[in-house]
């Protein structure tokens, strides 16, 4: 197929070598200036996630090639393909797969991948839904059924939910309630207790209480936990978890530490699971979204979801990283 020869708007990475600085700015590229790969879509579609904001200002080391095209989502339409498993016209998504850090990414008009790295979006789903889903959706159903197969169970008891108000602690409590569970969420921003509870949190607790040095073992709290955070606050979750619980680990936005010792595992028989969202193989990837269509509140996900433009996201990215983003951030791209 003939691709599209126009230009498009794009936000583009790029590094002085000399001094090592990186920047961001919004520009136009055109599809000669995409990476190699199967597929060509026109993006319709992209998020703000955590990682996208260390790739767009640079705090961490997430874009390792230059220049290149951050954003680790994206939603849109197929207009070229020579791989036989998607057709023009095709509506797709992607999650992860190293996009927005090797390989450009959603915050372009288009985006040149592989096909392998593709989802066709589920019927009911379309782009911007897909978007307000994203990366931090995604990774949260896989936290839920990870926790799930671990044996943690509505009637077990409590499940404690980390950086409750940002996009992935947003998300798992809205699926964790809308499944039965009884919630605890972990903020340090008491100004969105409202918001929490509005999502189906029965508990709000001040991020304080986890900020300390962990004991390594303290009283039994939770049957289970979803932590976005990482370092002290994990090491408190999994010390403060009770006999046979398990805890899913899928984010550091509190550092990449773990203070701990193993006492929560050999005393407790506590079980710590590691949910990688960017090399997920394709079917436990289907199998999220398909549980996404029907446990997760829409009209939730709707309501914790604001819309910006592809020009805004280098100031969204600043205060995603600050803390100032509740909820989930979808990217207008075209």
């Amino acid at each position: 197929m003939t691709e599209h020869a126009h230009s498009f708007r794009a936000l583009l990475v790029t590094r002085d070598e000399a001094t090592k600085v990186q920047s961001c700015a919004l520009t136009h590229l055109t599809d000669a200036d995409l990476m190699d790969g199967d597929v060509t879509v026109q993006v319709e579609w992209s998020t703000v996630n955590y990682k996208d904001g260390l790739a767009v200002t640079g705090k961490s080391p997430v874009v390792r090639k230059f220049p290149l095209v951050p954003g680790i989502d994206f939603a849109g339409t197929v207009i070229a393909s020579t791989n036989p498993a998607f057709s023009v016209g095709d509506s797709v998504l992607l999650n992860g797969w190293g996009v927005g850090e090797v390989h450009s990414g959603g915050f372009a008009g288009h985006a040149r991948v592989k096909g392998d790295w593709l989802l066709k979006r589920p019927d009911g789903l379309d782009a911007r839904s897909a978007m307000a889903i994203g990366t931090a959706g995604y990774t949260a159903m896989l936290a839920v059924m990870a926790i799930e197969a671990a044996g943690v169970t509505p009637g077990s008891g409590p499940v404690v939910v980390t950086g409750a108000a940002g996009g992935v602690g947003s998300t798992a409590i809205s699926l964790l309630a809308k499944l039965g569970y009884t919630v605890a969420a972990v903020t340090g921003r008491p100004e969105e207790a409202d918001y929490l509870k509005g999502l189906g949190a029965s508990e709000i607790i001040d991020r304080a209480e986890l900020a300390g040095p962990a004991k390594p073992l303290a009283k039994e709290r939770w049957a289970g936990g979803i932590d976005s955070v990482g370092s002290t606050t994990l090491a408190n979750v999994l010390s403060q978890t009770r006999y046979g619980g398990a805890v899913a680990a899928c984010g550091l936005a509190g550092g990449m530490d773990l203070p701990t010792s193993v006492a929560p595992f050999i005393l407790r028989g506590v079980s710590l699971l590691g949910i990688d969202s960017v090399n997920a193989p394709t079917a436990r990837r289907t199998e999220a979204y398909r549980r996404l269509m029907t446990d997760l509140d829409h009209g939730k996900l709707a309501a914790m979801t604001r819309e910006i433009d592809l020009a805004d996201v280098p100031a969204a990215a600043v205060d995603i990283l600050a803390g100032k983003v509740r909820g989930r951030t979808v990217v207008k791209v075209s």
